[in-house]
């Protein structure tokens, strides 16, 4: 009797003892789509392109149906390898991660918002940062503990990215640099200063949008360093 899977034993096994999906593998093809998202999103903030933008937007669409499988799978699956909740969080953190890239790109599509330097650092070091998630998972695989590092060097770009945010605001509400601007005006100044209040304000927004990105970064971060943990 042949021993292959249409062998009537083993599909009585298999139902009993059904493979475990690859999980951390399914995990790593979202993180995989999170740094190509997030290298759209710096090559947005370079040029301001529709051409970049339209890249954001379909990968964050990629990554909602990679998503929807991997959890359905998860729900699906009879047991795990690891915390079913650790691994649940972190493929909803990385599909967050893309979720702001997207939003980003259209809060200042609608808001007429161009991109400056402060919007591309901090999309770089969201980059950095999934890069560092990416090899995390991809190390994972073969040596847990090894996954550690990256896990932190995601974390850490969060930090960067918070700096850069901090001083980007510190920077758009510096009042006393708009006050010399709108005293060197000429003419009909009122409307011109209600247009530069206004631009800072849509800025804000934005650079909101970009915190919110490294947050949901560093909380990826914090599930890889859990799953780490409790497996080595």
């Amino acid at each position: 009797m042949s021993g292959g899977a249409n062998n009537p034993l083993s599909k009585v096994v298999g139902r009993i003892f059904p493979k475990v999906p690859d999980f951390v593998g399914m995990i790593a093809e979202q993180s995989a789509l999170a740094v190509d998202a997030t290298s759209a999103l710096v090559s947005f903030m370079e040029s301001g392109s529709e051409e970049a933008a339209l890249r954001v937007r379909e990968l964050e669409h990629r990554g909602d149906s990679i998503k929807d499988r991997n959890v359905d799978e998860l729900n699906q699956a009879f047991s795990t390898p690891m915390d079913r909740e650790d691994l649940y969080r972190a493929m909803i953190s990385i599909d967050e991660i893309l979720n702001y890239c997207k939003t980003t790109v259209r809060e200042m599509e609608v808001l007429g918002v161009a991109p400056d330097a402060h919007t591309l650092e901090m999309a770089h070091h969201l980059k950095d940062g999934a890069e560092a998630l990416n090899q995390g998972y991809q190390t994972f695989s073969t040596a847990p503990a090894g996954a550690e590092g990256f896990a932190q060097a995601a974390k850490k770009a969060e930090r960067n990215t918070e700096k850069t945010y901090r001083r980007a605001l510190a920077e758009l509400f510096d009042v006393e640099q708009h006050v010399a601007e709108m005293e060197s005006m000429e003419g009909h100044s009122g409307p011109e200063a209600l247009r530069k209040v206004m631009d800072v304000f849509k800025k804000r927004e934005v650079y909101r949008h970009m915190s919110n990105a490294a947050d949901k970064l560093a909380g990826a971060g914090g599930c890889l360093h859990d799953i780490v943990v409790k497996t080595i």
